[in-house]
């Protein structure tokens, strides 16, 4: 593709997005879509020759899209927001445009150093002190899995680097809670862990991870010959947004010498909002924090920040140097390589940098109080209504909600629970995940659209009353149906 040529396409693909985004709301918000329908749509060989991209474009549109979830529809309240901004999609396209490939300082001085610059914008904006430095990691996920190898170094005098994976004499135990994301097994399996030596600590009511019941299971792990190598807490949780006692965490941290990682992945982005900021009270004390711009602060996916204190113990376990990539700057500079697992890196930072250019900390907060208040406004609509329960504290902005007929049993409502989710799902009218805590399932209402306000919310309400009295109908008339039949079988 030449340049012209690309210029030609590319205008047309920027007017198609700024049409889509402009007439989101005419959609749906998902379709019903049959596993390996798109596959079968697809062709099954590539093609032998060039085809035009009118043709790319017009199968984009009638194959590919129908299985598109809308996440940026107003009437999108899944998962967590992933509100990605248009200014960001500008600097995304920056990005790939430019083709950079950062596999050293000399590979890409500006990608480096701005990504240095917007690392501490980010810092003072969650009001973190200067000594808090970090880089841009492809997710959360993989800044939770840096952050339990750097634990392993730590608490075992960097064995495992000169070892291999044998175990220490002591095993080490990494403590997190059941509402922790699910990042923090899988992270520790792979850093060599393993299962058995992961403790799941129960919570106090609110959800906060409990440092009481923490201490005496470190007591026991200890007796049993083990070591504390870590501590995962959480800062907005998956399920529910709940909050862990980062200062109480952090006592016990420095009592064992254990690293104290500190997920704030979603939660962080409220974290700008000074009101917000005793959640994370002790936050200073941590070694490490994820904080994700891609969820709720309206950068474009993948844009997560590690941040940690001690960056020296970082690079030492994470640096590389081969010799092709040797310079005469080294020690003079940031090789963004030896802060994260990959070795080359994309021009990540220009999203960023258009995001927070364009918005301005005001702005950013500004939607972000948004949110927050219609998540409360929500939660009172929910709690004033017969028959319906908010089962979450509302520390952001998502609120944890139980439809509860009377007559119910447990089963019974876990069951209506989910489907009377699902047929919101598949009417397309919004979308909504479901989650299980503290064994009983319950619906998230996830708000954080960039285009959400409150009257998409007092729409979603209507939704979900009609929908839960619909199927909670279904379920009685089922079950007196099935009675009669049972006593006519007995008579």
């Amino acid at each position: 593709m030449t340049p012209n040529e690309f210029r030609e396409h590319g205008h047309a693909v920027i007017d198609w997005i700024a049409t889509y985004r402009e007439k989101i709301e005419e959609r749906a918000v998902s379709r019903p879509i049959e596993p390996g329908a798109i596959r079968a749509a697809l062709p099954k060989a590539p093609p032998r020759h060039a085809e035009p991209v009118s043709d790319i474009m017009a199968d984009f549109e009638s194959i590919l899209l129908p299985g598109v979830l809308h996440w940026q529809h107003p009437s999108f309240f899944g998962f967590f927001p992933s509100n990605v901004e248009l200014s960001s999609v500008l600097g995304d396209l920056l990005s790939t445009g430019l083709g950079v490939v950062g596999v050293s300082w000399e590979a890409g001085p500006a990608l480096t150093e701005l990504e240095e610059t917007c690392i501490d914008w980010l810092r003072q904006m969650l009001g973190l002190r200067p000594a808090w430095r970090g880089a841009i990691q492809e997710s959360a996920s993989i800044s939770t899995l840096i952050a339990i190898i750097c634990a392993r170094e730590r608490y075992s005098g960097c064995a495992y680097t000169q070892g291999g994976i044998r175990q220490p004499a002591q095993p080490g135990m990494i403590y997190t809670s059941a509402r922790a994301h699910s990042s923090v097994g899988k992270a520790a399996m792979i850093a060599g862990f393993g299962m058995d030596h992961i403790r799941t600590v129960p919570t106090q009511p609110g959800g906060s991870l409990d440092a009481q019941v923490l201490r005496a299971m470190i007591d026991q792990d200890i007796a049993s010959g083990a070591r504390p190598a870590a501590i995962v807490a959480t800062t907005g949780a998956t399920a529910n947004t709940a909050m862990d006692d980062i200062a109480a965490l952090a006592d016990v941290a420095e009592e064992w010498g254990m690293w104290l990682h500190v997920d704030a992945a979603m939660g962080g982005a409220a974290m700008l909002l000074p009101e917000c900021r005793s959640e994370w009270e002790g936050i200073e004390r941590a070694d490490s924090i994820v904080v994700s711009p891609n969820k709720w602060l309206g950068a474009a996916f993948d844009s997560s920040v590690m941040f940690v204190r001690d960056h020296e113990h970082l690079t030492r376990v994470m640096s590389t140097r081969p010799s092709y990539l040797r310079t005469q700057t080294d020690g003079q500079v940031t090789q963004l390589r030896d802060w994260s697992i990959p070795l080359g890196r994309r021009f990540r930072a220009l999203k960023l940098w258009f995001l927070i250019r364009e918005q301005g900390v005001e702005g950013l907060s500004k939607r972000i109080r948004r949110d927050m208040v219609n998540a409360r406004r929500l939660a009172q609509l929910v709690e004033a209504e017969p028959e319906w329960r908010v089962t979450n504290k509302i520390t952001l902005q998502t609120v944890c909600v139980r439809h509860e007929p009377p007559g119910f049993g447990d089963e019974e409502l876990d069951t209506h629970t989910r489907a009377w989710a699902q047929a919101i799902n598949e009417s397309g009218k919004a979308y909504l995940t479901a989650a299980r805590v503290d064994d009983a399932w319950m619906v998230r209402v996830s708000i954080g659209a960039l285009g959400t306000q409150w009257q998409h919310i007092e729409k979603l309400w209507a939704d979900m009353r009609a929908h839960a009295a619909e199927n909670a109908a279904l379920m009685q008339a089922r079950t007196a149906d099935s009675a009669m039949r049972g006593q006519k079988n007995a008579a």
